[in-house]
């Protein structure tokens, strides 16, 4: 009896470790996809979010108090520079107008009869001279008359679209109180924020007179069609953000941006000998990049990456991995971390050929 359960367990083991045997040879037979990482120059395409603004953009200010008796233009409207927008009730200052007019008349007929006086002797220079003096200061208030009524029309001082119109028509306005805004839309100031190493790697890139050409992608999704150039970096680094403010100008012949509007500036970056792999030979586990390193013994093993820039299909990976690497393409879900592969080896270039890559 226990002879035979020997034998019965021996017969077992011998069974097990064929069928562990066997099935670790299919396993064996089971050809995977292995690659290497590629090492070249390219381009990729930095995306930030930005802040449209009109290259001018002010507002338009009563600069006396009185009722408003007209309105010249509607929300939107364009309008030329030196265009009659508004008119404030100009009674008062009319009136005020004819008031230091008539002030000159009489200080300059003193002036006159003063004059004729002095030449026989009859007064003194000095009273000549306080005459003078009474003329002169009558002209200054005639002139600020003048200056308040035209006060009372309020013209563009330069070419742009009106914005909404803050007060009605019959409102009592008082000095310095908002009427409208006006923007020149004729070229726009387009802002966005750039990380430290980002800001230093286009220092190092770009000449001190060179302007980097830029490209808009609207709130739509929709490429802008005139390319902007880089003009102006802030002084300073915001301590909060770590970022500093770009900004780039664009012309818009045909007004189609507005103040105020959003989107993405698209900005080109070389990379000299870059790392790239792959979109498809990673795997994200707890937001981290994964890729399966094949050793010499054809053993797998999942190694941490770095993304440092994405392309469509690619990874630009800055630490991790190694140009002489091999990594697993195609069956990432098929196999856990130290189990032995066979696999069939793909040149990089031949890989990539298939994918999308910019290249200089």
């Amino acid at each position: 009896m226990k002879s035979t359960l020997l034998l019965m367990g021996l017969c077992a083991t011998i069974g097990y470790t064929s069928c562990k045997s066997e099935h670790h040879e299919k396993e064996e037979t089971t050809k995977l996809l292995v690659t290497s990482p590629l090492k070249m120059d390219t381009t990729i395409i930095n995306e930030y979010v930005c802040q449209i603004r009109s290259i001018r953009n002010i507002e338009l200010r009563a600069q006396e108090k009185g009722y408003l008796q007209a309105i010249y233009v509607d929300e939107g409207q364009a309008v030329k520079k030196g265009q009659l927008l508004y008119k404030i009730m100009p009674t008062l200052y009319e009136a005020e107008l004819q008031k230091a007019q008539a002030e000159v008349d009489v200080t300059q007929i003193e002036v006159q009869n003063t004059e004729s006086l002095t030449d026989k002797n009859i007064v003194s220079k000095n009273e000549l001279a306080m005459a003078r003096a009474k003329y002169n200061r009558a002209k200054a208030e005639l002139e600020l008359a003048k200056a308040h009524l035209a006060f009372t029309e309020i013209r563009a001082p330069f070419d742009g679209l009106i914005n909404r119109l803050d007060m009605k028509l019959g409102s009592l306005v008082e000095e310095g109180e908002l009427l409208t805004s006006l923007s020149d839309n004729s070229q726009m100031w387009v802002y966005f924020n750039v990380s430290e190493p980002e800001y230093l790697n286009y220092t190092a890139h770009s000449g001190s007179s060179e302007r980097k050409t830029v490209n808009l992608l609207m709130a739509n999704k929709e490429k802008f069609n005139h390319p902007g150039v880089v003009e102006t970096i802030e002084s300073e680094f915001n301590n909060e953000t770590g970022n500093i403010a770009f900004r780039a100008t664009f012309p818009n012949p045909e007004r189609r941006l507005r103040h105020g509007e959003t989107g993405n500036i698209l900005m080109e970056v070389s990379l000299k000998n870059a790392l790239i792999i792959p979109q498809k030979a990673t795997m994200e586990i707890m937001d981290k990049r994964y890729v399966y390193i094949v050793d010499k013994n054809n053993v797998v093993t999942l190694k941490p990456i770095t993304v440092g820039a994405e392309m469509p299909d690619l990874f630009v990976v800055s630490e991790g991995i190694a140009e002489g690497d091999k990594i697993l393409l195609e069956g990432l879900r098929k196999v856990k971390n130290n189990d032995k592969i066979a696999y069939d080896f793909e040149a990089p270039q031949q890989v990539i050929a298939h994918l999308k890559l910019p290249t200089e």
